[in-house]
């Protein structure tokens, strides 16, 4: 069924909304019994799940706590990848043709800016890779203003929707594998009652759908779209990032939490006396009432405290190879201190860490930068409804490039020295910027002229 079949075919809005929702794809749901919820966060995992793992009810009715340790390895995981990918931030290449395209470029890219697009790269990026999903959608509000360094009726935003936030977001796709349609689903308070919606999206048309009045589905705005292209950009992806590691974590935390409970039992140490006739033990006072024990035994007894001689190696052994095992797996470095700290490694060295993560990083760009391409046409879309027709065709032609570096640790030492190298020998900044980027000076021009003073001085000298 096309999209102009189910939203021009007479159907009603709930069958309507059960056709935007048939959803082409498989995607991990986000809540749910078996959903990603429960791998991410950590309070949701099976250590502290009371019926797998209760606590111990003794004799006379008193609860024992046993010991829950978590480790939130999913979520460490999910921002290791954002902070790959968007450390240094996603540039936009542009090469325009002439100076029209180049005046677009600034245009552009000032819309970029203006909505914070490295934090917002930020936020869906954590949403893509732990939610495995994510829709940004882009609207227009009337208000003339030249913060894009033009006089534009409108003001644009951008928003992200995830099923991490409660919404769900329906592609339809046709026999090709163009998106047709994109839908979201979300819900809102409303006077005190819980209102859901269901938006659709199309290259032509905005309908919005909503419960408020308890009778079923009922359309509240139908729009046509003016931009030809549909106003927002998906992406997903098949697993979350950590894939199929959860039950590494979950041995991890089940490890921990049982040598808990063997360490406050065994801990305590135990005060032995060893005699042949028997010791009465146990009427001693309280501290604060006796100022000094006196104890008593038979001659060739001995006393000591017995502390529990545990192994702990095996212990530190098994859960730091379930650990490497998790982060090997995923191609990611594990940056912790105590991991940095114990294996001490030159500047050079600890570049390589990032050769297999940097690797990750191309593999996992593919899909991003399609998202970003995309992107990129619907600001395009929008810059030409703000703009007269004489500037569209320039706008549709101007070449953009969305290029993702992926972090690494650098020495901007190396990086001069390469520079100069290749220029020459030259300078690369002026003595101005030199002393503004030193950042001491509170006046430079005082400074440079300080500066030029004492040279002066020095060359008027004579020279012994």
């Amino acid at each position: 069924m096309t999209i102009d079949e189910i939203l021009n075919s007479g159907l009603t809005p709930a069958a309507m909304i059960a056709a935007l929702k048939d959803k082409p794809i498989a995607v991990p749901s986000w809540g749910g019994r078996r959903g990603l919820l429960h791998e991410f966060d950590p309070r949701k995992h099976p250590v502290m799940c009371k019926a797998q793992y209760p606590d111990i009810t003794n004799d006379d009715g008193s609860v024992e706590l046993v010991t829950r340790i978590t480790c939130n390895l999913q979520q460490l995981a999910t921002k290791r990848m954002t902070e790959l990918v968007t450390g240094i931030p996603v540039r936009r290449v542009y090469k325009p043709e002439n100076d029209r395209q180049k005046e677009l470029a600034a245009y552009i890219e000032k819309i970029f800016e203006r909505n914070r697009i490295d934090s917002v790269n930020i936020e869906r990026c954590n949403m893509l890779f732990a939610g495995c999903e994510v829709m940004t959608l882009w609207y227009a509000v009337e208000e003339r203003n030249s913060i894009y360094g033009f006089n534009s009726p409108l003001k644009f935003r951008c928003r992200n929707f995830s099923p991490m936030l409660g919404d769900e977001l329906y592609p339809l796709f046709d026999e090709y594998g163009d998106m047709i349609a994109l839908s979201v689903g979300y819900t809102r308070k409303k006077l005190g009652m819980t209102v859901a919606y269901f938006d659709a999206y199309t290259a032509n048309r905005h309908i919005k759908w909503s419960n408020e009045r308890n009778s079923g589905w009922e359309v509240v705005e139908d729009e046509q779209n003016a931009l030809g292209k549909i106003p927002a950009v998906y992406c997903y992806r098949p697993t979350p990032i950590w894939e199929d590691t959860s039950r590494i974590v979950f041995e991890i935390e089940w490890t921990l939490s049982r040598n808990g409970n063997y360490l406050r039992k065994n801990s305590k140490p135990v005060f032995v006396v060893f005699a042949d006739e028997q010791i009465n033990y146990g009427d001693e006072k309280d501290e604060n009432r006796e100022f000094r024990s006196i104890m008593q035994y038979p001659k060739g007894s001995t006393a000591q405290y017995i502390t529990w001689a545990q192994a702990v190696e095996n212990l530190k052994f098994y859960v730091a190879e379930l650990r490497q095992s998790f982060f090997t797996q995923l191609q990611l470095p594990d940056w912790s201190y105590e991991s940095m700290k114990a294996n001490p490694m030159s500047g050079e060295s600890r570049k390589q860490l990032f050769i297999d993560a940097q690797l990750k990083v191309k593999d996992e760009s593919g899909r991003l930068i399609e998202c970003y391409d995309r992107e990129v046409n619907v600001v395009k879309a929008f810059t030409k409804a703000s703009l007269p027709t004489s500037y569209h065709a320039d706008i549709d032609a101007l070449p953009v490039e969305n290029v993702i570096t992926p972090f690494t640790i650098t020495d901007e030492k190396d990086t001069i020295n390469n520079l100069t190298t290749a220029n020459g020998g030259k300078p690369l900044i002026s003595h101005r910027e030199s002393i503004e980027m030193y950042g001491h000076s509170t006046d430079v021009d005082k400074t440079m002229q300080e500066i030029a003073e004492d040279e002066a001085l020095d060359a008027l000298e004579p020279t012994l």
